[in-house]
């Protein structure tokens, strides 16, 4: 999977288990947003600051499972429509 920071925005203070509980590439945003499948994750100032990819359905749901192990909740759960480009959108309840 890819993933990449987006520019001016903080990352929030979990960011690090993120990085630690999932195999991530670096990669542009627009590579990321090229990508079948995008997560976006939120900060604290309700900022979207990181995007992932997923190639694989696979990839994406290993992906949702582990930032649902972090605590954090997809705003998108319900909603059938991709959001700001994204197929699920992460933050903190």
């Amino acid at each position: 999977m890819n993933t990449a920071l987006l520019e001016d925005k903080k990352p929030a203070h979990f960011d690090k288990h993120i990085i630690g509980n999932l195999l991530l590439d670096n990669a542009s945003a627009a590579e990321v947003r090229d990508e079948p499948m995008v997560i976006g994750v939120r900060n604290e100032a309700g900022d979207i600051y990181r995007l992932i990819g997923a190639a694989t359905l696979n990839s994406y749901m290993n992906a949702v499972e582990e930032l649902f192990d972090l605590g954090l909740v997809d705003e998108l759960e319900d909603d059938e429509e991709p959001k700001d480009g994204c197929d699920a959108i992460f933050s903190e309840p």
